[in-house]
């Protein structure tokens, strides 16, 4: 048979000719072009055909055989019967994939590209100017230099055991937790987590609510791991479940944001905490806190947690440090109910194989040594001298008759529109002026209707502010 076609295409440059006739020779089988049981000239005389050494074929006839695409025997070396994944005819071949499922279909949501969180106004961005490189290399060399070869590997079930013992000392000072170490679970952020909550607490079909308008990254989070997502509208004091909610769509978990709502940033009552405690234990149901920012509270004490309220609560625990230190430090947490601490562990070691043992030590140094505290609480007051800028900004410029609200806790601030002005086209004109704002109804679902902006103020220097918000007036303008 003539195969001089194997070499006669252009020769990719710094391609062996072996390696060449062998992925030339296993494509041409792979698609059918060779038929099974095609017998392939002996490899001195192919050699002499295409004018190359005998043991570039040697090589590609042996790997091929390995790879079980060839048949070599006393009768000689012949194709392999393998399905044909297509027939080549010399045209072109349109294939088309399988696509993603329809749980990852439905869990897909509209949102901005990446670059626009560098963007002002871009919500959730803490202060990364202010970040304290210093303290932080000091405490990852530390880590370094006293890391074992443990820590290259997996870390323990749990996470690194000293982070876990800083966090526990950690919430109990800032939240007035007991809890131990053996309570708290370290994830790879709050995503992680939920992912973690959503397979190891419920099963495949269950419900999880969550907050509408809410975090967007929840509901995915909780679609991918197979469980029914049912929306429950937020008033003045966060999740605002009907009886008609708890009848026909009875959870499995609940998704809250009692600190600080996400987006709108209403405060969950303690008398509301109270009774979603008890409907959530009465239904057999978990709850998942995410406290995502409650180191950031202005405006008087912080109310309790949902956790620390009972301490025999069916309540899950989220906190991070993407708000508080980087967003790509990726580490995350979860404090569990002692009763099932031991269990959710264990189940979460089999579930993932965590890394990041080196930073996880040096996040426990960080903590360990005050610096984290000391970083909290110039951030806290920074973050509050940018929330006032804000308000006198959005307050001055004409057209000031938007009502603002959110500013309890948190990094960002929601700027109420009327009907008239379309958030998604104030985001649009906005985004086009280098703003990074966030239209609120993005944050909705269908019969919740709402009509405003997100406006996050942790990256941005108090200096800008009046500027940027001239151009978002410009945005605003009808």
């Amino acid at each position: 048979m003539a195969l001089d076609w194997l070499l006669a295409a252009p020769l990719p440059p710094a391609v062996p000719r072996q390696r060449l006739l062998y992925q030339r020779l296993r494509d041409a089988i792979l698609c059918g072009r060779i038929a099974a049981g095609t017998r392939l000239p002996a490899s001195r005389r192919l050699a002499a055909e295409l004018g190359i050494a005998r043991n570039s074929v040697m090589f590609a006839y042996e790997q091929l055989v390995a790879e079980a695409c060839l048949v070599a025997d006393r009768h000689g070396t012949r194709v392999a019967a393998l399905p044909a994944l297509a027939a080549d005819s010399g045209r072109t071949h349109d294939r088309t994939l399988p696509g993603l499922s329809q749980r990852a279909a439905a869990a897909m949501q509209p949102e901005v590209g990446r670059d626009a969180e560098t963007l002002p106004f871009a919500p959730g961005v803490p202060d990364l100017a202010g970040f304290p490189f210093r303290s932080w290399r000091a405490s990852l060399d530390r880590a370094w230099r006293e890391a074992s070869t443990r820590q290259l590997g997996h870390t323990p079930y749990g996470g690194e055991p000293a982070l876990r013992a800083a966090l526990a000392g950690q919430l109990s000072t800032v939240r007035g937790f007991a809890v131990k170490p053996e309570q708290i679970v370290i994830t790879g952020g709050t995503q992680s987590g939920l992912d973690l909550c959503a397979r190891l607490l419920a099963d495949s079909g269950d419900t999880a609510w969550v907050e509408n308008p809410g975090y967007l990254a929840a509901r995915a989070a909780l679609n991918l791991a197979g469980l029914k997502v049912h929306a429950v509208a937020v008033d003045g004091e966060g999740l605002a479940p009907g009886e008609g909610d708890w009848q026909a769509h009875p959870p499995r978990l609940i998704m809250v944001t009692p600190s600080h709502q996400y987006p709108t940033g209403q405060v969950m009552s303690l008398a509301r905490r109270l009774t979603l405690i008890e409907r959530a234990r009465a239904e057999g149901a978990w709850i998942i806190e995410d406290d995502y920012d409650s180191e950031f509270r202005r405006g008087g004490p912080a109310l309790p947690a949902i956790y620390g309220v009972q301490h025999d609560a069916p309540v899950v625990y989220a906190g991070t440090f993407s708000k508080t230190l980087y967003p790509g430090l990726r580490i995350g947490y979860l404090v569990l109910p002692s009763a099932v601490a031991d269990d959710f562990v264990r189940a979460a070691g089999q579930a993932t194989r965590p890394g990041q043992g080196i930073e996880q030590a040096a996040l426990a140094d960080f903590i360990r040594r005050g610096h984290y505290t000391t970083h909290l609480r110039r951030m806290r007051k920074r973050y509050a001298l940018r929330q006032r800028a804000l308000r006198a900004a959005l307050a001055a410029h004409p057209g000031a008759e938007v009502r603002v609200s959110g500013g309890e806790a948190g990094l960002h601030l929601v700027l109420w529109l009327p009907q008239e002005r379309a958030d998604v086209e104030v985001e649009a004109r906005a985004n086009r002026l280098g703003l990074g704002v966030r239209a609120l109804s993005r944050y909705a679902q269908a019969p919740v209707r709402c009509n405003g902006l997100v406006l996050g103020y942790g990256n941005i220097d108090e200096a800008q502010i009046d500027g940027l918000v001239r151009r978002l007036r410009q945005a605003m303008a009808v």
